[in-house]
């Protein structure tokens, strides 16, 4: 694996996976995406040579609607989720609130959201387009996630206080414990 296409054509293959974006899809979010952990665990496992998936925690299906702000509604996104897929522990959040809670400026899309994620090796979503392809958007491109380097983004490099919380996220995350290729830029 050693291209975005690559990326997609892996996670293509994987059925759990694309039940996983079809059923997001019938949401029918604007702006929406399954990003971080769903993606990046998939290229180190796969890189890994892993028979097996590795649990992740939540799936994390963002998107983008100003016009409905509502923590609750995205509460009810995730039980309609659940309806569909209820093994799966959705995580349903909207982009155009959440720079609230993470003390940010407003961002402008899902996909300004996503760069502002930590690290760059996570800072990944996919989802299908209207033709039912699917895509992957890598704001700081997929060289990170494909060499197993984990290293904060270009926002979490702007203050020291930043780049604290992306230092003791990774330290937390301890990555290398499963995938134990995986770099740690600290």
């Amino acid at each position: 694996m050693n291209s975005i296409e690559d990326i997609i054509q892996s996670i293509e293959a994987d059925e759990w996976m694309m039940n996983i974006l079809k059923a997001a899809q019938q949401l029918q979010l604007p702006d929406w995406w399954i990003c971080a952990g769903f993606v990046r665990s998939k290229v180190w496992d796969v890189l890994h040579g892993f028979d097996e998936r590795t649990v992740i925690p939540d799936i994390d299906v963002v998107y983008f609607d100003e016009g409905t702000i509502d923590e609750a509604e995205e509460k009810r996104l995730e039980k309609v989720l659940h309806e569909i897929m209820p093994q799966v522990p959705w995580s349903v959040k909207n982009e155009a609130r959440m720079h609230v809670r993470n003390n940010m400026d407003p961002y402008s899309s899902t996909e300004d959201a996503i760069g502002k994620f930590p690290e760059t090796a996570t800072a990944l979503g996919v989802k299908l387009n209207l033709d039912g392809d699917l895509i992957l958007t890598a704001p700081h491109g997929v060289d990170d996630v494909l060499n197993m380097v984990v290293r904060p983004t270009p926002y979490f490099t702007e203050s020291a206080e930043l780049l604290k919380i992306y230092k003791h996220r990774v330290v937390k995350k301890n990555w290398s414990r499963r995938w134990g290729e995986v770099k740690v830029d600290i």
